[in-house]
């Protein structure tokens, strides 16, 4: 395997993000802002600093909007537009002419930030055709839960925190799980890996081919990374995710945007005005609080007169009463009081 620097990164961004919605309703999901940046540019920034050559971006729902960003990024790299959707190995595929050495994949629709180099270092010794990101959580039964073994093929060891990968599982009971480590959504892979993906057909990584390298006796590795990892494909998780990145500002790799850090790791734009109460809560650029919001997020420019509580309020958005649990889209003025709704 050659250096980092010789590599290609491949940015899967064509999700549509339909739990997100009314916030992907005008946007593709690499594109919700997360402290006032596409989603998708946390995981280009760690591909960056681990030295990637040139970064693709494969995309498909509103597709052109990731055209006109990824423009601005000051990075050798492209976007590949899926003419129709191709599932998250398929559209990796479609650059398969490309993929002639070791490559890296991402999702461009989680907040990822962690050292791809360690991973590579890992994937290398190993000998592994794939290497695989993990995380660890306490509740595995939303995710895919991977197992480990000390050897190819070995037996699953619950206390491991990287090894060879024996075992998957979708969506596990509390039962079911023999591992509380998830597929991160970030993969080194060897070339002849794609040639198992079936050319023209809608595959996917997780559900087809991973199952299908192992069923081969191929290796795949795997590691649990330290850093900052949120899959975001629920509205109330861009809190938490928000929340996460501030509390770790000052080990994160990129730069925080500029404003106030309160005692209870609320986080104030420079550019935001509040005259109210804010409470575990985010406030992001030209957005103003007169009112009151706890656990909630305030997008870009948007107004909170009245009060939010456990809520999500997307740009350029007016709130003049009391909403709870609830996402606002963008561009919306709520005046009436909402409970557990969406409005967009």
């Amino acid at each position: 395997m050659e250096g980092s620097e010789s590599l290609l990164g491949v940015i899967m961004a064509g999700g549509r993000g339909t739990r997100l919605m009314p916030l992907t309703a005008n946007r593709p999901k690499p594109m919700v802002p997360v402290l006032g940046r596409p989603v998708i540019d946390y995981v280009k920034d760690a591909m960056v600093a681990a030295g990637l050559s040139e970064i693709v971006v494969t995309t498909g729902y509103q597709g052109e909007q990731l055209v006109e960003h990824v423009d601005t990024w000051d990075v050798n790299s492209r976007v590949n537009q899926e003419e129709s959707p191709m599932g998250t190995a398929g559209s990796v595929r479609l650059l398969s002419d490309e993929l002639k050495e070791t490559f890296v994949v991402g999702s461009g629709d989680s907040v990822a930030s962690f050292d791809i180099t360690d991973l590579l270092e890992s994937h290398r010794k190993s000998g592994a055709k794939v290497t695989m990101a993990l995380w660890r959580v306490d509740d595995p039964t939303e995710y895919g839960i991977v197992g480990l073994s000390e050897a190819n093929q070995g037996d699953v060891d619950s206390d491991l925190s990287e090894g060879f990968i024996s075992r998957f599982k979708e969506k596990p009971t509390i039962n079911e799980a023999f591992s509380n480590l998830i597929n991160a959504g970030l993969y080194i892979i060897e070339p002849e890996v794609m040639d198992l993906i079936p050319e023209g057909e809608k595959y996917d990584f997780s559900k087809q081919l991973f199952p299908d390298v192992l069923s081969r006796g191929w290796p795949m590795y795997a590691k649990t990374v330290n850093g900052i990892w949120f899959d975001v494909g629920h509205p109330f998780e861009l809190h938490n995710a928000q929340m996460a990145l501030i509390s770790g500002r000052d080990v994160l790799p990129f730069p925080m945007p500029d404003g106030e850090v309160l005692p209870d790791g609320s986080f104030i734009s420079s550019s935001a005005s509040v005259s109210g109460h804010v409470e575990k809560s985010i406030v992001l650029s030209g957005a103003s609080v007169n009112g009151a919001i706890v656990n909630t997020v305030v997008m870009s420019n948007s107004k909170v007169n009245g009060v939010a509580e456990s809520s999500i309020i997307g740009e350029n958005s007016i709130v003049d009463s009391r909403v709870h649990n609830c996402v606002i889209g963008d561009g919306i003025h709520i005046t009436i009081d909402l409970q557990n709704e969406r409005r967009g």
